[in-house]
């Protein structure tokens, strides 16, 4: 998690200055090697779909070449929404550990559970509120600003 929030306080310059919310995801191999960062892009690139989580699974399929990342861990600092838990399940994600809970638009317990409905064909081991002081903290100043 300390690597996710690296990744949300934004090592780029760019990144921060672009008011992206400050959310960092890192996808890590079965052997716990990193494979792939994302920060929230949305405001950067304009794209909607931009999240930390998608980009990182963007990037750790496209570093592993295969769009399942069976045995694969996302580490990320903000509970998923549901359209990056959707492509958690869809992308066979192994773990997903998350810091800060999002009460209004969480999808892994907030809100809805998409990541551990039974009904879903892969649900992913979730490990919540690892870091959460840190990760909740980190967005409260955030905001505040």
């Amino acid at each position: 998690m300390r690597r996710a929030l690296q990744v949300a306080r934004g090592v780029d310059v760019a990144g921060l200055a672009s008011g992206d919310v400050p959310v960092g995801a890192v996808v890590y191999d079965a052997n716990g090697v990193e494979l792939a960062i994302g920060r929230n892009e949305r405001e950067l690139t304009g794209d909607p779909t931009a999240h930390a989580e998608i980009l990182a699974l963007r990037r750790a399929a496209a570093e592993l070449g295969a769009w399942r990342l069976d045995g694969c861990s996302l580490v990320v600092t903000l509970e998923p929404c549901t359209m990056c838990a959707g492509a958690l399940v869809l992308a066979r994600i192994s773990t997903v550990v998350f810091g800060a809970w999002e009460p209004k638009t969480g999808a892994a317990g907030s809100l809805w559970d998409v990541l551990r409905d039974r009904r879903q064909n892969h649900r992913p081991d979730v490990y919540a509120g690892v870091l959460e002081p840190d990760c909740a903290t980190l967005l409260r100043t955030f905001f505040r600003s």
